[in-house]
């Protein structure tokens, strides 16, 4: 089998038009639709919204928050980052010595990127991009150093200036040095000739010159930690050829999706999904996870393969019927058994317009890194939910494509495939399989391989089933004091699936998530995925810039799980850099 790596980047969106609305009050719910004003920028609600279920609630992604963010700013939107084929390159900060009077941080205030505050005695400076709005967010979550998200909106700046360039040595005499006279007397015979000065390196102006191997060694350094390492594993896919050829009790199925039919076999399948939508055959689940070969993969650590199998999957089947199911008491089946109802999400079709695309414009980022299919009429098409998971817009129907694919063209052109084939469980799995900053892989939690630590004890964030209801949806079904609705639903559907399933449950095991906080970036699930420009000072370059991308944990365009997006993300934010 061929493998390839999986990368996903779920993305926050952002749309380019301007907008009023009210100011956002806590202590009402709005309904879908309504628009609120939330420190400068405007918000909508997707769906209900309940109280105190404010914007600056942090999630891993969109559809895990009921707001999503329209405009950076009451009047006008603040212009998105750079774009990664014309980039804009912004002035370096200077970083000053901490002993200046610099304002200490104070929640409320307004803060704008570059603004540089003191807190708990160091520098911090609120960063440049989409995210530059957070740093006037709430103390709890952004105050710089503390907050539980406070990296996503600001960077520790170092003490002191940065250095000068090497190239310039300035003369300490501010004084210049009178202008030699002529010597009166030339010698008659003139030096020879010297021999030619080397080449220099280019000037800045005519671009710095840096080698791919080193780009790609800096990159393989960067990447180099075991962390990342299981990561990748767990994410690696199979060719499409050998998952075309999957198909039940096939000898020359892959040893993963074999497992799967020893645990649940077609008959398993028709008796738990009776009511389900005709595109969830049993073949099509069967493909899904043989992409995925890490899903119920052999351990050969001592654990226990089947067991966690068996587990991955009453887990899975408990989230799908909460997404997807009937939710209907009077039919002829039990609710745990009405899942798979919906793949496409309630009220859309594939004719439709206007769905889910407003981030296909090409002047914002999203639009240019993941291009909108259009129909005949020019007119966007819609990226509504569709499949197990209802994967929704362009910023991850591009990103899926080319993992499945090699290209963000087929998935954007012929959305339609994430109901009708396959797909409509892939996008499921890899759900399951890949990481959300500062979010563990759900499949990591079941499989015991992300262990908390003190910040997530704290926290509440323990193993068990209630933890994957806060990766999947904790923004808005965890926290509160007591289980609201659609968890005591995931609750009721784990506990029949897994006693179908022959799943012991142990009586300690956390099955809700009521008091439960979500994942921050101190917890032991925080992995770093995304490529971001390096801020740093460099005496090694005429200008100073590092000509370099670090990792970082919020979203960008560049995915460190893809191979050749470090350098992608190098020429993208160094526009005078040439690479040899």
């Amino acid at each position: 089998m061929k493998y390839k790596s999986l990368v996903i980047p779920m993305l926050l969106a952002f749309s380019s038009a301007a907008f009023s609305a009210e100011i956002y009050d806590q202590s009402k719910s709005y309904s879908g639709g309504e628009r609120v004003s939330f420190n400068g920028a405007i918000y909508e609600a997707q769906w209900w919204v309940n109280p105190n279920q404010s914007p600056a609630d942090v999630t891993g992604n969109s559809w895990e928050s009921p707001w999503i963010l329209i405009s950076e700013s009451g009047g006008e939107t603040t212009p998105p980052p750079a774009d990664p084929e014309v980039p804009s390159e912004p002035t370096p900060p200077v970083v000053p010595p901490i002993e200046g009077d610099y304002p200490a941080y104070v929640e409320g205030e307004t803060y704008v990127a570059g603004d540089i505050v003191i807190n708990t005695g160091k520098l911090y400076r609120c960063k440049d991009g989409v995210t530059q709005t957070w740093c006037s967010g709430p103390a709890w979550a952004y105050a710089p150093g503390t907050g539980t998200a406070w990296d996503q909106a600001w960077e520790e700046v170092a003490d002191g200036t940065p250095p000068s360039n090497p190239e310039v040595t300035p003369d300490p005499d501010p004084t210049p040095d009178p202008a030699p006279e002529p010597d009166p007397s030339p010698d008659p015979s003139p030096d020879p000739e010297p021999a030619p000065e080397p080449e220099p390196s280019p000037e800045p102006e005519n671009g710095y010159v840096v080698y791919q191997e080193d780009l790609d060694a800096k990159e393989a350094e960067l990447t180099n930690f075991p962390a990342m390492a299981s990561v990748k594993d767990l994410i690696r896919t199979i060719d499409n050829a050998t998952v075309n050829a999957i198909k039940p009790l096939a000898e020359s199925n892959p040893d993963n999706v074999k497992r799967i039919e020893s645990i649940v076999s077609e008959a398993d399948w028709e008796y738990l999904f009776p009511e389900r939508t005709p595109e969830y055959t049993y073949r099509h689940f069967l493909q899904a996870t043989g992409k995925f070969p890490a899903f119920c993969d052999t351990y050969d650590d001592g654990r226990d393969s089947d067991a966690i199998c068996r587990k991955a999957l009453a887990t899975m089947f408990a989230h799908f019927t909460q997404e997807t199911g009937g939710h209907t008491a009077d039919w002829p089946v039990p609710e745990w058994r009405q899942g798979l109802v919906h793949v496409r999400e309630m009220g859309w079709d594939e004719t439709m317009r206007g769905g889910y695309n407003g981030e296909c414009n090409p002047d914002v980022w999203q639009g240019q890194t993941w291009p909108c299919g259009t129909f005949e009429n020019g007119e966007f098409k819609s990226y509504f939910g569709r499949g197990a998971k209802q994967l929704s817009y362009n910023y991850n129907y591009g990103p899926f494509s080319e993992a499945m694919f090699g290209t963000v063209r087929t998935l954007l052109d012929n959305p339609e495939m994430v109901a009708d084939t396959w797909l409509n469980f892939a996008s499921a799995v890899f759900f399951f399989t890949y990481p959300q900053p500062p979010k563990p892989a759900m499949m990591h939690v079941i499989d015991g391989t992300w262990q908390p630590n003190e910040r997530d004890l704290a926290n509440g964030l323990t193993p068990g089933f209630g933890v994957t209801t806060q990766i999947i949806n904790g923004g808005v079904e965890c926290g509160g004091s007591a289980e609201i609705a659609q968890s005591l639903n995931r609750i009721d559907y784990y506990k029949n699936f897994t006693q179908y399933l022959q799943v012991p449950v142990a009586d300690d095991e956390v099955l809700g998530c009521k008091e439960m906080k979500q994942f921050d970036t101190d917890g032991a699930g925080a992995l770093s995925i995304y490529w971001e420009k390096d801020w740093g000072w460099s005496s090694q370059t005429p200008t100073g810039g590092t000509y370099s991308c670090q990792m970082v944990g919020y979203q960008t365009p560049f995915s460190a799980f893809k191979e050749g997006d470090f350098t992608k993300c190098v020429v993208a934010h160094f526009p005078d850099v040439i690479i040899k």
